[in-house]
């Protein structure tokens, strides 16, 4: 059995929405029972939900491993209204995040802490049951807590913030580093912002985009440059000086920007892929293996990131307000889409509000 209270009352809801994307630009919401926790589970409330660059790819049916119908959201942030019998490490009513990894703990990088690189890795809201829905169960391993004055909207952006905090340890120490991020989207700027909170000494974001590169000055960033007016060699030299950057974060992932990395990098540098790279790459390998580049990737978070994304941000050291560019309620998720294909160039997070109140 199980503890539920809601508004101050104790009773159990029946049903409740859960949304439903039964095929590609088709969003309906079914009424299905509130889920009963498991022993090891907590009850959520969900609050809030992020729409990411993957969740757009499922909605125009892009994605490749994804099959319909299938409930989405993954960025999400929710208050506990229930408590399993096993659970004793949190309490009714608290505030918290989810880490949406389902993974088998026995293949080699599970084994090797690596649980993030799992050979059978399934996500929710991609290749297992999302949290879109107005109550969602779920195992209290995958429950992180949030400081009590951290908002419903920020809490759900600590998903993407522990992305971009993955990406800053896969450089190792970066205590007065120089670092150039290509990419003034989302995850760049979080990058961004990360690894000046990390140590980083000077950061350099480029896009095409004057609106996102503004987004990124007002985040944080030292120096911003457009590259589709500006030579990105010549401004590159200009920021870092001729010993140039020590490391170079690739967060478009085209061939435009791997390139440009490849071509410009400090010869022994070290350069990190962060975005999904469009398609089978085109780059100048004999140019990596002729200047010893370091070219390594980062993919998702484990824990730690979670638990020190949490930190950052309730150090004052991250800027999430700025990356809010709308607010949806949950039975306008399909509006939500819509106005990020209409709006493409000026959209960095819209917002899902499952449950508007903050309390």
């Amino acid at each position: 059995m199980f503890d539920l209270i809601m508004g101050g009352d104790y009773y159990m809801k029946k049903t409740m929405l859960r949304q439903v994307m039964s095929a590609p630009y088709e969003i309906g919401f079914d009424q299905v029972p509130v889920p009963e926790p498991e022993p090891s589970q907590v009850l959520l409330q969900i609050k809030r939900i992020g729409i990411c660059g993957s969740d757009i790819h499922v909605y125009h049916g892009l994605h490749p491993y994804v099959t319909y119908p299938l409930t989405q959201g993954h960025e999400v942030s929710a208050k506990i209204v229930g408590l399993g019998k096993e659970v004793d490490k949190f309490t009714i009513g608290q505030k918290v995040t989810i880490e949406p990894q389902i993974y088998c703990g026995e293949c080699y990088p599970c084994t090797h802490g690596k649980y993030n690189l799992c050979e059978s890795l399934k996500v929710m809201g991609f290749q297992d049951v999302g949290t879109a829905s107005e109550y969602f169960a779920i195992d209290a391993s995958k429950v992180t807590p949030l400081p009590v004055h951290v908002s419903y909207d920020e809490g759900a952006l600590i998903e993407p913030l522990a992305v971009a905090v993955h990406a800053c340890r896969q450089a190792g120490e970066l205590k007065g580093k120089k670092v150039a991020v290509l990419g003034a989207g989302p995850i760049g700027i979080l990058l961004c912002q990360s690894l000046k909170a990390l140590g980083a000494d000077k950061v350099m974001v480029t896009d095409i985009s004057d609106y996102r590169l503004e987004i990124a000055k007002e985040c944080g960033a030292d120096y911003v440059y457009n590259t589709k007016k500006l030579d990105f060699s010549k401004v590159f030299i200009e920021c870092f000086g001729e010993d140039k950057a020590d490391i170079i974060y690739d967060c478009a992932g085209n061939d435009i920007t791997m390139n440009q990395a490849i071509q410009n990098a400090r010869k022994g540098s070290l350069i990190i892929l962060v975005a999904v790279f469009e398609g089978m790459a085109n780059i100048d390998l004999a140019k990596l293996n002729d200047s010893e580049l370091d070219l390594n990737t980062s993919m998702m978070y484990r824990h730690e990131d979670y638990v020190d994304a949490i930190r950052i941000l309730d150090e004052g050291k991250i800027k999430l307000k700025p990356l809010m560019s709308k607010s949806y309620s949950f039975l306008d998720f399909e509006k939500a889409y819509k106005y990020i294909d209409e709006n493409k160039e000026k959209t960095m997070k819209v917002i899902i509000e499952v449950d508007s109140n903050e309390d």
